[in-house]
């Protein structure tokens, strides 16, 4: 399984980016798809994350309200929206994936937000 990450970008604070996450190759086998993200001098945090088969999301206390997972199964894809976006969620931002209840095994690129005050 291969994982493309797209989108991320500089917004201002109170505004939205949109990431999405393509999973290539045997994407029918994952369990669930996630966001991460680590800012710097921070350690890497689970941002939100969806089982694949029941669409039961997850979403850390800290977006919570703010990001909102949607999925495209023609394209083995999940997307995330960020709306409300602070300074505090500038982050390089990784796209995760799982076979099951385990480890994260799989990774795409980072791609970088930035939230300017």
């Amino acid at each position: 399984v291969q994982l493309q990450a797209s989108g991320g970008g500089l917004v201002q604070a109170g505004g939205f980016l949109r990431l999405s996450c393509a999973a290539l190759g045997r994407a029918s086998t994952l369990f669930t798809m996630g966001w991460f993200r680590q800012a710097p001098g921070k350690d890497l945090e689970l941002v939100a994350q969806i089982t694949l088969s029941s669409n039961t999301t997850y979403y850390a206390d800290s977006v919570k309200g703010r990001f909102t997972f949607s999925r495209d199964n023609a394209k083995n894809s999940v997307d995330l929206q960020m709306n409300s976006l602070k300074p505090d969620d500038t982050a390089l931002y990784y796209c995760g994936a799982r076979l099951s209840g385990g480890k994260y095994e799989f990774w795409g690129q980072g791609t970088q937000v930035t939230v300017s005050s």
